[in-house]
């Protein structure tokens, strides 16, 4: 939902300085730490409720060892809120780790008030957060004891029938009742040990509000359907209990949690070569054997939660425990997932709880009939509004609220074998204004204030607790284009808990680039800091381009770079263009250097690995319901004669130098030069030393560059080679010798205040990468990714942990961690 907030550009959250990670001193850039005074008032809504007694209903309904209360607290806005909160608190370790943070304590402590009440609350009521999150089991339709038992939480209704299929659409015999606390329920008993409802058949709940009988699909429902022969027909929830023969069955174990992801981003539905709508099963079988021979080792699958418009890309949500029924069932889901954990993928679900589609008929919002904002799952008025999505907020405050979300975490965690998510439109969770009309300079104040949503912010360290208990290992990335501090720490040192969060400035830097500058305009040092700037005690996901970049309006890196050359440059019967020659190199410059420099992660979106041209356009009536756009054009890829080929094979080398050398989890990041004359960066990531030259024309030859480790040094990866479209100006048989630089421990005296360095051959528009050889297994461990076959992985040597330095950027700038002794270097 990134380009729904404006392209908005991200704040500026880290300039590097000589600071050492001991110090607990985060590094966040010079204006950051200039705060103003701590904030007079927090507001987070008039009258708001931490929990109001009547949302306690569900339990009390459920379970016979709980009383009902009616003495809670009410934890309000007002600032005496907080006065008590540091009396009784620990100091939080995110100020320790961040003294910029000081003049916001009190809000900060608030926030974790706030979360350990709701906790409790849910622990004394709920029997614990895991036990909470499994509404599933009781709410929607459900088997019981030879019944099915069917509950829905409509406290507005007056009136209420359950009718399907099953009852030829009439509820006046399957009338339900409504406890007091607006729960309606409903048993129906088996019929000659038969279910009343059969599986696969449709149901809906009829309620009357003010007189007025409306249908509604349950808003537990685990699948929906559509009639595709009519056009804009409305959804029908689908009851969905198959048989055991039908029933899918995990074979395959989750795979271990990476060291660092290498995420592939992909929509199910648009994976086909044809212009139509692709399966799970086709997916599982077609695509995903190409994402593991890229060396990819997770798959973050867009869309997968039911939405009635195809063209939302999966983000207006209409049934959040449904998967979306064009591309299949829950069970082929299943046998996707278990596909990709068979290869050693794991799988990250795109989810959406910052907001639901605004239908009524087929989602949510159905439930709204202007009932309060207590007995409903949104706010009231302007700020249950999304005015520039047209969708409904949350009110992440209400029980059931919470019930319901964290529940929908846990289903697709229990149900289908996810290994984490990445959360959607987090901007718009965090702030009342939802980053609408906001550039976030990265002042402090920006992101704790009275705009700042404390409900939202709760649900979000409820969740990732809820997660991490269920699932350790799980990864959870958080997409928030305002930078705020802490998002990315744990919720015990009083962050809210997210793994990873993305890099989303440095996509709109590289369309800036591309768009904007001519070659002489690129300058290093702004590219260098670009990659550089974030919060380093919190890890980032970078990306050159996701599906953002490429929906209608806008275009891929490769097009925008070749244009309509690629219509006809692209075979390599004929000699390539000068605009083809050089959108070869820079997209795989482009991309290799976000990855290598960018983050802690690295994301590639469906097809961009192999220069996918043109953009993303959804049917609509804008394009004649045309599917054109709206597929991946995988022949392109696969027709050896086309230059497609390059890009793909260079994507597969980068992250096959990952797999072996872990680049991405070391710590040990030093940018040793940025030379905006020569237009070439080089760079250390872990022991690997990274130069690239961005220069159009000038080829460098014994250029010289710093290094930590003395030694012997070899190519590992080298755009230039021929199997990546380049021209082979690299030899990679020689061997490069270090010399010493300067005093040794005298940073100053050294070059680039690296200790020693090496001469390079560095032709124009290239990137190289070398590795330290180890004189005396040289004969068994020399590697070279340029040259590594599909087959050869399990042949390529073991590579150990990297020197724990952290990241750091500018010219030589070194940010060190107290090193031991023992793992000091890092070999092949």
């Amino acid at each position: 939902m990134y380009g729904s907030l404006g392209m908005i550009p991200t704040a500026d959250i880290g300039v590097l300085t000589h600071l050492s990670i001991k110090d607990c001193s985060l590094v966040t850039g010079s204006s950051l730490f200039n705060a103003p005074q701590q904030l007079t008032k927090l507001s987070v809504g008039p009258g708001k409720l931490l929990v109001c007694s009547r949302h306690f209903s569900t339990r009390r309904l459920l379970s016979s060892q709980t009383k009902a209360k009616n003495d809670h607290t009410l934890v309000t806005d007002e600032l005496s809120a907080m006065t008590s909160i540091k009396s009784d608190m620990k100091k939080l370790k995110i100020l320790e780790l961040d003294p910029g943070l000081e003049p916001y304590e009190d809000h900060l402590e608030y926030r974790m008030k706030r979360f350990s009440d709701q906790k409790m609350l849910i622990d004394q009521y709920e029997g614990g957060l895991e036990e909470f999150a499994k509404g599933y089991l009781k709410f929607g339709l459900n088997r019981e004891e030879g019944s099915i038992v069917y509950r829905e939480w409509a406290p507005a209704a007056e009136e209420a029938q359950l009718i399907g299929d099953f009852n030829g659409w009439d509820g006046w015999n399957h009338k339900m009742e409504k406890n007091q606390f607006g729960v309606w329920t409903i048993k129906i008993p088996d019929v000659n040990g038969n279910s009343a409802i059969p599986h696969n058949s449709r149901v809906k709940f009829r309620f009357k509000h003010a007189g007025i009988w409306v249908d509604r699909i349950p808003a537990w429902i685990k699948y929906a359907t559509v009639d595709s022969t009519k056009f804009a027909a409305p959804y029908d929830g689908v009851y969905w209990d198959p048989p055991p023969s039908e029933r899918y069955e995990f074979k395959y174990p989750r795979p271990p949690k990476p060291e660092a992801p290498r995420i592939y981003e992909a929509h199910v539905g648009m994976s086909s070569s044809e212009p139509r709508v692709n399966s799970y099963r086709e997916f599982a079988d077609n695509v995903l054997p190409r994402i593991r021979a890229n060396n990819y080792n997770t798959v973050q699958l867009m869309a997968i939660m039911e939405h009635s418009y195809y063209g939302s890309f999966g983000y207006h949500v209409t049934n959040f425990f449904a998967v979306s029924s064009r591309s299949g069932t829950p069970e082929d889901l299943k046998y996707l997932i278990d596909k990709a954990h068979s290869l050693g993928l794991r799988v990250l679900m795109d989810v959406v709880h910052s907001h639901v589609s605004n239908n009524v008929t087929d989602g949510l919002n159905g439930f709204d009939v202007g009932q309060p904002t207590q007995d409903s799952y949104f706010h009231t008025g302007e700020r249950g509004y999304h005015t520039l999505w047209d969708s409904r907020l949350f009110n992440y405050s209400n029980w059931e609220v919470l019930r319901f979300l964290l529940s929908n975490l846990r289903w697709w965690l229990d149900e289908f074998k996810f290994d984490g998510f990445r959360f959607d439109g987090i901007t718009s969770m965090l702030y009342h204004h939802h980053g609408i009309n906001m550039a976030f300079t990265g002042d402090y104040n920006e992101y704790f204030s009275e705009s700042t949503d404390v409900d939202a912010g709760v649900y979000m360290m409820l969740a990732n607790c809820l997660i991490h208990s269920l699932l350790p290992d799980a990864t959870v990335i958080a997409e928030d284009v305002s930078g705020m501090p802490g998002l990315g720490r744990p919720v015990d040192e009083g962050g809210i808990g997210f793994d990873f969060r993305l890099a989303m400035a440095i996509p709109d830097k590289w369309i800036d680039y591309v768009k904007n500058k001519t070659d002489d305009e690129w300058s290093m040092n702004d590219i260098t800091r670009s990659l550089t700037n974030r919060r380093y005690t919190e890890k980032c996901v970078a990306y050159a381009e996701s599906h953002d970049q490429s929906i209608v309006g806008d275009k891929t890196i490769a097009f925008l770079l070749m244009d309509d050359e690629m219509y006809f440059g692209m075979s390599c019967l004929n000699e390539a263009s000068l605009t083809i020659d050089r959108g070869i190199a820079l997209h795989k410059m482009i991309h290799f250097i976000t990855m290598a420099l960018g983050g802690e992660g690295y994301l590639n979106f469906m097809g961009n690995e192999f220069g996918h041209p043109e953009w993303i356009d959804f049917p609509r009536l804008g394009n004649d319901w045309s599917y054109d756009k709206c597929r991946r054009q995988w022949e392109l890829v696969d027709t050896d004669h086309l230059r497609y080929k390059f890009m793909n094979n260079f994507d597969r080398a980068m992250n096959l130098l990952d797999e072996k050398f872990s680049f991405l989890a070391s710590t040990k990041q030093i940018v040793s030069s940025s030379d905006e004359e020569d237009k070439v960066i080089v760079f250390e990531r872990g022991d690997l030393v990274f130069i690239f030259n961005f220069h159009p024309d000038n080829t460098y030859d014994g250029y010289k560059v710093g290094c930590d480790l003395p030694g012997k040094y070899r190519v590992a990866l080298d755009s230039d080679a021929w199997e990546f479209g380049g021209h082979g100006r690299v030899g990679h048989d020689i061997d490069h010798f270090t010399s010493p630089e300067g005093i040794p421990g005298v940073p100053e005296t050294n070059f680039n205040n690296r200790p020693n360095s090496f001469k390079v051959l560095s032709p124009p528009r290239t990137c190289v990468v070398y590795y330290r050889v180890e004189e005396d297994i040289l004969d068994e461990t020399e590697y070279d990714a340029s040259h590594v076959e599909d087959g050869d992985l399990d042949d390529v040597v073991n590579i150990h942990e990297a020197t724990p330095v952290i990241e750091s950027k500018g010219q030589s700038s070194e940010i060190s961690e107290e090193e031991n002794e023992d793992e000091d270097a890092r070999l092949i």
